[in-house]
């Protein structure tokens, strides 16, 4: 267990290292995404951060059964820098997609959906990208870098809905949720499911 715990604050010093850099990247992004897509229409907001110390401990130390999930968390967590695009409507979502991959390199690309359709759940587009060099600045310490981020991109209703899922339901510390509690859950996310379907027909609807 000492071992164990040593090992954990070691990971902490070393991410602490490289987090007013990571800071700095996601800045970098931030403004490299915003001059992307600048002039797209029914984006509602774009946004890059580095990911906090202490939650990146936390990931670092999940496990799979009783085995580590990362063997070397600062070369494997993906989302040291995260990035968020978040649009009006769901074909906005497949438009930003498109876009997005022809100025990026994607080394991953996962499509969230609930596990079954009688479930409903976190919707979204996940990429892992190659960080653009064109963010690098030269006094950065190359080392210090990670060489991937992940890019989310979401509908409105997407976005509110998992922030607020978080939120009431991962809070360190806090009880899990009561079988009612996560009902409730269920019930607004087939209402944000709804709603984004509505929304879709409403505009295509006066778009045609």
């Amino acid at each position: 267990m000492k071992s164990l715990s040593r090992h954990a604050e070691s990971l902490e010093v070393r991410y602490r290292q490289r987090h007013s850099t990571l800071v700095r990247l996601a800045k970098g992004m931030d403004d490299y995404l915003h001059g992307l897509l600048s002039g797209e229409p029914r984006i509602d907001r774009i946004s890059a951060r580095a990911k906090g110390v202490e939650r990146f401990v936390k990931k670092a130390a999940a496990t799979v059964g009783s085995e580590p999930k990362y063997s070397e968390p600062l070369d494997q967590i993906q989302d040291q820098i995260g990035a968020r695009v978040v649009v009006f409507y769901k074909s906005d979502v497949d438009r930003i997609d498109e876009l997005v991959k022809r100025y990026f390199t994607a080394i991953e690309y996962r499509r969230v959906v609930p596990d079954s359709e009688s479930e409903f759940g976190y919707f979204g587009h996940h990429l892992v990208l190659v960080v653009p060099s064109d963010i690098l600045e030269d006094d950065m310490d190359k080392a210090l870098l990670p060489e991937f981020f992940e890019l989310q991109i979401k509908t409105l209703f997407q976005h509110a809905w998992s922030e607020a899922h978080h939120d009431l339901g991962y809070k360190p510390g806090d009880t899990p949720l009561t079988a009612d509690q996560k009902r409730l859950v269920a019930f607004t996310s087939a209402q944000a499911w709804g709603a984004d379907h509505l929304f879709e027909q409403l505009f295509n609807e006066r778009m045609a």
